[in-house]
């Protein structure tokens, strides 16, 4: 733990969760400064962006209010112009790979906390918190820095953190991490931040709502029609492009018959591949590059350890086995649902998440 009565850039999103952080930085005696960090969105009217996402007109008034209420001093940074070449193009271009992205990784990584210590440093402030469900711990043995699991292991977000460095991890602290979400609640209430219990936390991007996705996805890429096939290649309908799909996606398809379920592209052809056969989405072996070992050291031999190819996924059982330079193979024992490209496999011994690697060839 960090000595007390230091300054501290606490990352406030509007939310109870970096709001409870703060409180409980404070209590612990902490010299806090909360920062919210505006991002760009779509600007369009068929963005129907709820209000309690972070980065609104609305969470910037919240977290305000918050810090007010707290006697701590708050500031907005407007981070829009890289938010959108490192977040919202990356998001686009793997897109038009026919890949599935990950925004939050990414962002975490090369944005979020990134511009959360570029701010501390300028303000000659050591340390930085968000209200992440993570803990932190130092390896005595290794003198490593560990990312660990959340108490509330439905709540944890190890797997979104997970392509962190280990040169901040010794700057970050997670007050969140030992709670589960329950108590947050109660503390939010005990406090007077009772308002909290009635609003909804928004599952959409921070950029787009997932229900104007399509529109967003149609504005900044277009159509690009093609064919789709089951897998016997027999044709029964068509597609308005790759990129309004992923692997294992059911809604959308619109065809008769089903539910059928996208279990491929045929980039080359256009062709969008669908099944009623759910087993036609599970798979055993996936490759991922690149990966990244929080630990900054890359097994030589293959290790066991625990893994998952979505964030909403279950953990399970697998084998991760280097095979070239920046190329890892990860075999499971049991066949995992849809692994897509350009999603994020992440991998745990205990709970320690060990980092995580692009799936690029399932």
């Amino acid at each position: 733990m960090v000595n007390k009565n230091k300054k501290i850039v606490v990352g406030m999103s509007g939310g109870i969760d970096s709001s409870v952080s703060l409180l409980l930085l404070k209590k612990q005696g902490f010299d806090p400064i909360g920062l919210s960090l505006k991002y760009a969105v779509w600007k369009d009217k068929r963005n129907l962006l709820r209000e309690n996402v972070c980065c609104s007109p609305e969470s910037f008034r919240i977290a305000k209010e918050i810090c007010q209420k707290l006697n701590v001093p708050h500031f907005i940074v407007d981070v829009s112009e890289e938010f959108e070449k490192k977040v919202i193009n990356y998001f686009i271009s793997e897109l038009k790979d026919n890949k599935t992205p990950n925004p939050c990784v990414i962002c975490n990584r090369y944005l979020k906390f990134k511009k959360l210590f570029e701010w501390a440093k300028e303000h000659n402030i050591k340390y930085v918190a968000t209200g992440h469900y993570t803990r932190i711990r130092k390896n005595p043995k290794t003198k490593k820095y560990e990312l660990l699991r959340a108490k509330d292991k439905n709540k944890d977000q190890t797997y979104s953190l997970s392509f962190l460095p280990q040169k901040w991890l010794k700057n970050i602290i997670f007050p969140v991490g030992d709670y589960l979400k329950e108590e947050i609640y109660k503390i939010a209430l005990r406090e007077g931040f009772d308002f909290f219990l009635k609003r909804k936390q928004s599952q959409d991007f921070c950029f787009v709502a997932g229900k104007s996705l399509y529109y967003f996805l149609e504005a900044k890429i277009g159509k690009n029609p093609g064919l789709i096939m089951d897998t016997e290649n027999n044709i029964l309908g068509k597609h308005k492009g790759l990129h309004f799909y992923t692997i294992g996606q059911r809604k959308g398809i619109r065809l008769a018959g089903g539910p059928y379920f996208v279990v491929d592209f045929d980039i080359s052809k256009n062709i969008l591949k669908v099944s009623k056969d759910l087993d036609k989405l599970y798979q055993k072996k996936i490759f991922l590059s690149p990966y990244h070992f929080i630990s900054r050291i890359t097994p030589q031999n293959k290790i066991q350890v625990m893994a998952k190819v979505r964030y909403r996924q279950s953990l399970a059982r697998a084998t991760l086995i280097p095979i070239k330079e920046n190329r890892l193979m990860a075999v499971f024992d049991i066949p995992q649902k849809a692994p897509t490209p350009g999603q994020f496999c992440v991998f745990w011994k205990g709970d320690v998440c060990l980092g995580g690697g692009v799936i690029n060839n399932a």
